[in-house]
């Protein structure tokens, strides 16, 4: 996975730093930070999602109490485009991924965020998907280009994006072989 970052680089007086930088509640993540460090069992999660198909390439994803994710193909999949489909909502979980990932380390840094745009794109043959060959039905690659618009110095900015992209959970999870176990009911 490339990801490269794009800064635009301005300098006002000195910004404000208060509990809730960037809208991030600095003392509900370090209240975690803390439970964690205190007791190291709290650091492992699990987080599940249920899917249901909804007829032809239609399906909706139910998470927690949130209204269900919908997705779909576009039409030249034979799909009815009304919704993103799989691999589209795959890249954006990378994306919000990472929004959360600068958000949460920029508010702990002191650093404000006027602006964070993250675009990604992704290569992937269909002939695998589509059963006319054998290979990797997956991406061959997935790049994240960072725009972000701050009062941070650029060194201040590249040591903010080396931490994310270093810690993205979701990140990890596309960058590496991760056991996925897929059991018929």
């Amino acid at each position: 996975m490339t990801t490269t970052v794009t800064t635009t680089v301005t300098r006002d007086a000195t910004p404000d730093v208060t509990v809730a930088l960037n809208d991030v509640d600095l003392e509900a993540v370090g209240t975690l930070a803390s439970a964690i460090i205190d007791d190291p069992a709290r650091g492992a999660t699990n987080w599940n999602a249920s899917v249901r198909w909804a007829g032809g390439f239609r399906s909706h994803a139910t998470i927690r109490e949130f209204e269900p994710i919908q997705s779909d193909e576009p039409h030249g999949l034979g799909g009815t485009d009304v919704a993103p489909n799989p691999v589209e909502q795959l890249l954006a979980a990378l994306g919000n991924c990472l929004v959360v990932g600068y958000a949460a380390n920029a508010s702990a840094r002191g650093i404000e965020l006027r602006d964070l745009r993250i675009e990604l794109g992704g290569d992937l043959d269909l002939h695998t998907f589509l059963g006319l060959r054998q290979g990797n039905a997956g991406f061959e690659s997935i790049t994240a280009t960072v725009q972000i618009d701050s009062d941070a110095t650029a060194e201040e900015l590249a040591e903010l994006h080396a931490k994310v992209t270093t810690t993205s959970p979701v990140g990890h999870t596309l960058a590496r072989a991760v056991p996925v176990t897929i059991e018929l009911a």
